[in-house]
């Protein structure tokens, strides 16, 4: 029994490194920025990885290079962190409801990891999802996001700065390339990403909300409508067949 045990956490463990390497390939070029940055912040290479390894957020990351740059009090850093990241909690509460069930340390280990890629993988993975596999897709991508830090840290500022600035650009492609698949199975995960979106850009450019704020309203909004209209949906097909 026990060998079967192990043999299953061992299988699910090599499904989540398969399902974790598109977003290790998509992390290198963000990474590899965010050490090129570091480096130009005055970071030393010790200090950025220790930050991706601590921190492991890349918006946060990015915004910490800024306010440190701009000489930001460590109060305010540690604010703005948590204001950006503050979805955590919601993707964290949403996968406990996926997850198998497991003992508190195990969930509190594989929580650290949750990043808007790791959640994208394991909401979308048909039925539950094990503790192998999601420290599976967290190994992955936790080890390419710390490695490609340093590396980027490495080669330093040498790269010209219109490559530096394309390589950003592999984020959008990554997040694409995991909201697609999802899209072709639901019309309501079109429509919430859609409807995030459009929140998004109205807070930001009407100046109405901060980048981290207007992400956490967007959600929010986005996603009490979208439950609403599902709930109205519900409703109607319910009276209909009543009647």
């Amino acid at each position: 029994m026990a060998e079967l045990t192990l043999g299953k956490h061992s299988s699910e463990f090599r499904k989540g490194i398969q399902a974790g390497v598109s977003i290790g390939i998509g992390y290198f070029p963000i990474a590899v920025t965010f050490g090129l940055l570091a480096k130009t912040t005055g970071l030393s290479i010790g200090e950025t990885m220790l930050m991706s390894l601590i921190v492991f957020a890349g918006a946060a990351q990015y915004i910490s290079l800024s306010l440190l740059t701009l000489g930001t009090g460590v109060f305010e850093i540690i604010l703005t962190t948590f204001i950006v990241n503050i979805r955590h909690f919601l993707m964290a509460a949403s996968l406990n409801e996926k997850c198998e069930d497991d003992h508190l340390f195990n969930k509190a280990i594989y929580s650290f990891g949750i990043t808007d890629e790791t959640f994208s993988v394991a909401a979308t993975k048909e039925g539950t999802v094990t503790t192998g596999y999601i420290f599976g897709v967290i190994a992955v991508s936790y080890s390419s996001w710390v490695v490609n830090s340093g590396l980027g840290h490495l080669l330093g500022a040498s790269l010209p700065e219109t490559l530096q600035e394309s390589m950003s650009v592999a984020l959008y492609a990554m997040f694409i390339g995991l909201l697609v698949p999802s899209m072709k199975k639901t019309v309501k995960v079109g429509f919430l990403a859609a409807l995030a979106a459009s929140f998004n850009t109205i807070f930001t450019l009407a100046g109405w909300l901060s980048t981290g704020w207007a992400i956490v309203s967007a959600t929010l909004l986005s996603a009490v409508i979208a439950e609403a209209v599902e709930l109205m949906k519900g409703k109607q097909r319910s009276d209909a067949s009543e009647q």
